[in-house]
């Protein structure tokens, strides 16, 4: 088998991209669709209209998916990234919601969509500022942010009844064992493929156990036509504001995802272009999702974790996952298949995926010397801002917008504070750093 069709620009067969494409999508399906049930329950939205809006979701992924993959001007990587619908908006989302209606919500992520792909076109003039240690921060917390997910997903899901049951464990241990015996002990195309392998397993496994119900893809309807501006947008300032502010988190994350796609799956940095195509392409993705009553997208931490454990970084494997989204949003039972897997099936495997974000974070903090400056960054960053995020009852006593900006998410928290930390924390020489650190002594004995 030739390795080349698995690079970023060959061609493999379709049956191994649609192999590899699958897998994507069976990892990111859950956390796609999550943000929309829990807004929509929160705003007390009809069942139909929730129903509908999971559709979307993944009609609006595949679309913005593509985006990247294929830019179109400045909008695009050219890199294997995956879009998804982003929880980072959720408690923004919900408190616009409540205050006036979902149209507002709508209406606010269009304009900031819009206003982010504007200053995304000047991104390279901020370049200097996002550091291999800042970057490396924002992804080692978006790893850190995700485990706990891959937990509760191993254990059934958060909220479900069998929650932590002896079959819910069992059926996340079987899928962990697969996609390790397939990643270390087995070469070629399956080992790229361990992953789906695991997932494959753990679903038919799943069948004797009577964790599938599969009543849901009976019921499901056979065509959905996406309907833009079926949901509204309307425009009030204050909302906009405050959305504004999240979109701004947000690009940290993004930024954090695409450069680990390119430290992980290509074994470089990002280039300028890419930056900034990714940006752009988030936001431009994020004001098209709003056309048709989707929350913002953003590059998928889950899918970055896949590319950095296969090395498969092939676009046209990744399009065909993109294209299998936008079917599941054309046709409902598709989606369906997908939509009845149990929690733990995919727990076993996100346990591994998760993980080896933190690794790539890892990785890229210590591109360069991790001297007593860059530790006080990573240091404060992780235990100040992505401490608070892990904590949100500490921003209680604050006004109700701060809660919604900081209290969301401690990733964009992390990256804030490294981002700011990195402008003003003074560069020391080496035998200063030295000095600081209680190295030189060391150094002379």
């Amino acid at each position: 088998m030739d390795k080349r069709v698995y690079e970023l620009n060959g061609i493999p067969a379709f049956k191994d991209s649609l192999i590899f494409g699958f897998q994507h999508v069976v990892a990111m399906f859950v956390g796609n669709i999550a943000p929309v049930i829990i807004v929509c329950n929160a705003l007390k939205l009809p069942m139909e209209t929730q129903i509908k809006m999971i559709q979307l979701a993944m009609f609006v992924a595949g679309v913005a998916t593509l985006f990247q993959l294929y830019p179109i001007g400045p909008i695009g990587t050219k890199l294997p990234i995956v879009m998804g619908t982003s929880f980072t908006f959720v408690p923004t989302a919900i408190a616009i919601g409540a205050k006036y209606n979902f149209a507002s919500v709508m209406g606010a992520c269009f304009v900031c969509g819009l206003v982010i792909a504007f200053f995304g076109l000047f991104l390279k003039s901020f370049r200097k500022y996002f550091s291999p240690v800042v970057i490396g921060t924002v992804v080692l917390s978006i790893g850190l942010s995700l485990l706990p997910v891959g937990i509760n997903y191993f254990a059934g899901g958060q909220g479900a009844k069998d929650f932590g049951s002896p079959s819910n464990l069992l059926l996340g241990f079987i899928v962990l064992l697969v996609v390790l015996y397939f990643s270390m002990f087995i070469k070629g195309g399956a080992s790229s493929a361990a992953i789906l392998i695991g997932i494959l397993v753990g679903y038919i496994v799943a069948i004797p156990m009577g964790k599938l119900d599969i009543s849901q893809v009976a019921s499901a309807g056979w065509v959905s036509v996406p309907i833009p501006f079926e949901f509204g947008l309307e425009f009030h300032a204050d909302a906009i504001i405050s959305m504004l502010i999240v979109f701004a988190i947000s690009s940290m994350e993004t930024i954090g995802n695409i450069s680990a796609i390119a430290l992980g799956g290509l074994n470089r940095e990002i280039t300028d272009k890419e930056l900034s195509g990714g940006v752009i392409a988030d936001a431009v993705g994020s004001s098209f999702a709003a056309i048709f009553g989707v929350l913002p997208n953003s590059a998928f931490g889950q899918n970055v974790s896949i590319i950095t454990m296969t090395k498969v970084v092939n676009r046209f494997s990744i399009a065909t996952g993109a294209g299998i989204l936008i079917l599941g949003g054309l046709f409902p039972k598709v989606g369906s298949i997908i939509a009845i897997m149990p929690s733990s099936v995919l727990g076993g495997a996100a346990i591994i995926m998760f993980a080896m974000i933190v690794i790539a974070g890892v990785k890229m903090i210590t591109i360069e010397t991790l001297d007593n400056r860059s530790s006080m960054i990573v240091a404060i960053a992780l235990g100040l801002g992505f401490g608070v995020g892990m904590v949100p009852g500490v921003l209680d006593v604050f006004p109700q917008w701060a809660k919604m900006v900081f209290g969301s998410s401690g990733v964009a928290n992390a990256g804030m504070l490294a981002f700011i930390l990195n402008i003003i924390l003074p560069k020391v020489s080496k035998s200063e750093d030295m000095e600081l650190t209680g190295l030189e002594d060391v150094v002379n004995l």
